[in-house]
């Protein structure tokens, strides 16, 4: 289960270097491989189901409908993810999932073919890819770090960023559309479906992983008090845990106050702001898009930085001032500019977080930790939508956009200072001379 350590020196091909290091491990090569057929698969269906929806003749009612499919299915199994992560070998929960998200994606392109496929079909596969989305997450978190050495992880996660906007939100969707074009949704499911085989031959291939959590001394109880105590112990690392509480506190009201500006006013911003339509629109986010990518591999090339807890939450709060530029522009130039930063500074600091949970957080514990940080902002997410609508009508477009940038800063700085992130930053540096050494075993990891 182990693989020797590559050193970067010598016999290290050069673009093994910088934030292609972790690729020197076969096992990072398959899991990153899954990883990037399952976003293809996730960027095709999100663009093939919008258009089989509308092939149907469904409205905007419809296409709601089966959304929300997916947003109750994962947060209906967020916080059980995490459990799972740290009681179930990650492999073996990854696996089970692509498995099982494979079967309902040639499912649902069969019956699309074969033009029997209707709304709540795709409804019920949106409802599983949800399930599907809330397991998978902390079992990638916390599987990582058993398969590459500390000083990659800050590559491997720069590397994931990266592959998000490009592969979910740019490649899946093109593909998609141009499938739909030149022959119809069914011809898009049907390479989505490709797409999830390919994530889960991938992970066959993955050479079994052992879980860094030694259960030997733990005493048999009932399955469901067994993972409702695993659960309250990751809420109570939580909550005993300042830099992670405040952090957390911080994101969710960072993801409360912007959200909906992102996802809902912008489009507003464009059309009565700066005059744009459509396209100007497509260009904005793909502004946001190209900056995130774009950060996540740069991050992804250097070291952590020292103050590693307050340069994350720093630039968390900076990445919001750009609304404040969005809310006032009547240009779509300033507002594309406006996406770009705020792009790039709210994205490279999820490198940074991606890398300090794995590094800090027990391994017994990281799945259970992940699916909390995950669960935060699958909440806060469609309340933040729910509201941008009402409170921009309220008290107008401009001054919503200048609450959203102006108050996140006080907020990240707030939090620093409660939890004394800086004296903790200095007191657990994050440099330590055997973070190249890739874990011999999972059992024996720290």
């Amino acid at each position: 289960m182990t693989e020797p350590t590559v050193a970067d020196g010598g016999g290290t091909a050069r673009w093994l270097r910088g934030p292609f290091r972790p690729f020197q491990h076969g096992q990072y090569r398959l899991l990153t491989g899954s990883l990037t057929a399952s976003l293809l698969g996730e960027g095709l269906w999100l663009m093939a189901m919008v258009w089989q929806v509308i092939a149907l003749g469904g409205g905007a009612v419809d296409l709601s409908i089966v959304s929300t499919g997916t947003a109750v299915g994962m947060v209906a199994t967020a916080l059980l993810g995490g459990v799972v992560a740290d009681r179930v070998p990650q492999r073996r929960v990854l696996l089970v999932t692509e498995t099982v998200l494979a079967t309902a994606a040639i499912a649902i392109a069969v019956l699309a073919l074969l033009g029997v496929v209707q709304i709540w079909h795709l409804a019920a596969v949106a409802l599983i890819r949800g399930l599907g989305s809330g397991f998978y997450y902390p079992a990638y978190s916390a599987m990582l770090p058993s398969i590459v050495p500390a000083s990659h992880l800050l590559a491997a996660n720069g590397f994931e960023g990266m592959l998000r906007p490009v592969v979910l939100q740019a490649a899946g969707p093109a593909l998609a559309s141009l499938m739909v074009a030149a022959h119809s949704p069914a011809a898009a499911l049907t390479v989505g479906a490709v797409a999830q085989v390919a994530a889960m031959a991938f992970l066959i291939l993955l050479r079994p992983v052992a879980l860094r959590r030694d259960r030997s001394a733990e005493a048999e109880g009932h399955p469901v008090r067994s993972m409702l105590a695993d659960l309250r112990e990751g809420f109570v690392y939580m909550l005993k845990t300042p830099w992670l509480l405040a952090t957390l506190i911080f994101s969710a009201l960072m993801v409360l106050l912007v959200m909906g500006p992102i996802e809902v006013l912008i489009p507003f911003a464009v059309k009565d702001g700066a005059g744009g339509g459509p396209k100007d629109h497509a260009i904005v986010m793909a502004a946001f898009g190209v900056s995130g990518a774009l950060a996540s591999l740069i991050m992804a090339s250097r070291k952590l930085p020292r103050r590693y807890l307050t340069a994350m939450n720093v630039m968390w709060g900076l990445a919001c001032l750009p609304f404040v530029l969005i809310g006032v522009a009547n240009q779509i130039w300033l507002i594309v500019v406006a996406a770009f930063v705020l792009g790039a500074l709210f994205n490279a600091p999820m490198v940074i977080w991606g890398t300090l949970l794995q590094r800090r957080v027990p391994p017994a514990l990281l799945g259970r930790v992940s699916s909390l940080d995950f669960f935060v902002s699958l909440v806060f997410m469609p309340i933040s939508m729910a509201l941008a609508g009402p409170v921009s009508e309220a008290v107008g477009l401009t001054p919503t956009f200048v609450i959203a940038g102006l108050l996140p800063l006080p907020i990240a700085i707030a939090a620093i200072l409660l939890a004394r992130m800086p004296a903790d930053e200095i007191a657990h540096p994050l440099d330590h001379p055997d973070e190249d050494a890739v874990p011999e075993t999972a059992a024996t990891a720290r």
